[in-house]
């Protein structure tokens, strides 16, 4: 068992495959309260945005 799964006969392929849409969602879709609700993603697309037009 990992991380509450259990992955006896998933292949090495699909279990990558599996992390690594784990990771981007972690990473870019996650929404988090201290970032004000937005995505990681979506905080620093607004911080570019302001740093750009000051």
């Amino acid at each position: 068992m990992y991380h509450g799964k259990y992955w006896k006969g998933v292949s090495i392929q699909d279990f990558i495959r599996r992390v690594d849409a784990y990771i981007h969602w972690y990473n870019e879709e996650r929404i988090k309260m201290s970032l004000g609700g937005l995505s990681p993603f979506e905080f620093r697309s607004k911080n570019m945005k302001d740093k750009t037009i000051a």
